[in-house]
């Protein structure tokens, strides 16, 4: 018993990373909040507030791996915590476009040291038999960050400091995030294989994990091009005010999270593989539907069934690349990381094309046409469970 509230004690603070981790998911109605601020600024140059944050992934990923080994998994989440205090301070001190791009670079940089080291951090609170599900509770905890972050800036949008005062609420709690578990006690395990950037690249000589990165990219480079479009369709479509349209962003989280929650349950009835096809195709009709529909609550439906076949597919993704290669999983792990890095490619395409045609649909059909890669993958996924079968 006393073991057990030693184990409750210590994951808490762990924990409350994850809903940290969600932070990075306001970027999508910052830019256009940001956008409106700044008036000189098109779609283009403010989606590249996205490519100013993801951009980190690309390049810090295999660094943090390497980082981790040396100083250990629970300085390195401090790292982060201390580096989104200082990134979401900027915008507070200094408040034009130049300083926000700084702000979401260093907001990119410490989401990149926390999801690379959160996750291996778990493993030395919980045991083995309940890692799983400790791990599905993690993302359960950030997509409720990521659900309130919308909300809370619409509301901050009456008072005085404007949408703005999401920057204070989120720096005081990510310093309590630091405080909490600076002061918990954590015992790392041995350190395993470091990670290289040699090692992790080989991976690369294997089509399964080429594909699955691309997927991973195609996946992050969708929800942020989601994030950062959606509240810009619902005001072309439904005439609505941005304080308004930014909930639509909600109503996705709400959908992705009630979708881990199911998820949850039928993938310890189903396989992965059906689930995951099944899961592409709900998500593909939720687009199109999106596409063709004018009225509001028919968008609204078909951004809840788009989230709901969205909501688990990162996870299959990466859980099929770990049993490819169970071995190399800190490689593996460090690649995939990498590929979060999708969310600075395709906002920017978006904005271009958005401002080239004149409509968020136009952004709307760009997506579509990037979501018709997971499509794809279906046959490779599939082709990968047939051949499990065979050995």
């Amino acid at each position: 018993m006393q073991q057990d509230k030693t184990i409750g004690f210590k994951i808490l603070p762990v924990m409350f990373g994850f809903f940290i981790m969600g932070f990075v998911d306001i970027i999508g109605i910052a830019i256009n909040y940001v956008k409106q601020d700044f008036l000189f600024l098109n779609d283009t140059l403010a989606n590249l507030l996205a490519m100013s944050c993801f951009f980190w992934f690309l390049v810090l990923s295999i660094p943090t791996g390497m980082l981790m080994n040396r100083i250990g998994r629970k300085k390195t989440v401090l790292l982060s915590f201390a580096m989104q205090v200082i990134a979401l301070m900027i915008p507070i001190v200094v408040y034009d476009f130049a300083w926000v791009m700084v702000a979401f670079a260093f907001l990119g940089m410490g989401n990149t040291l926390l999801q690379v080291a959160l996750n291996p951090l778990v493993t030395d609170v919980v045991s083995k038999e309940k890692l799983t599900g400790t791990l599905t509770l993690g993302q359960f905890v950030k997509a409720v960050c990521s659900l309130l972050g919308p909300i809370l800036t619409s509301w901050a949008t009456g008072l005085i400091f404007g949408w703005k005062l999401i920057f204070p609420i989120f720096a005081v709690t990510s310093f309590i995030a630091f405080i909490w578990l600076w002061f918990t006690p954590i015992q790392e395990k041995k350190k395993g294989e470091s990670v290289s950037l040699q090692r992790t690249l080989s991976l690369f000589k294997d089509n399964h994990i080429v594909a699955f990165f691309i997927g991973i990219l195609v996946l992050v480079g969708v929800d942020v091009g989601i994030n950062a479009t959606f509240p810009k369709l619902l005001m072309e479509k439904c005439a609505l005010p941005l304080n308004e349209a930014g909930l639509g962003n909600s109503v996705y989280f709400f959908a992705r999270t009630l979708g881990a929650l199911g998820g949850g349950i039928f993938l310890l009835k189903y396989a992965e593989t059906r689930f995951f096809r099944y899961s592409v195709l709900l998500a593909l009709i939720g687009l199109g539907g999106m596409l063709v529909t004018g009225n509001l609550w028919g968008i609204l439906a078909f951004v809840v069934i788009f989230g709901l076949g969205y909501a688990n597919l990162f996870a299959i993704i990466f859980s099929l690349s770990l049993k490819r290669m169970p071995d190399r999983a800190n490689e593996v792990s460090a690649l995939l990381v990498m590929g979060v890095s999708g969310g600075a490619l395709l906002p920017p395409l978006l904005g271009v094309v958005s401002d080239s045609f004149g409509t968020q649909t136009a952004a709307m059909m760009l997506i579509t046409l990037v979501w018709l890669y997971m499509v794809w993958l279906i046959r490779t996924v599939s082709n990968k469970q047939e051949k499990s079968l065979t050995n």
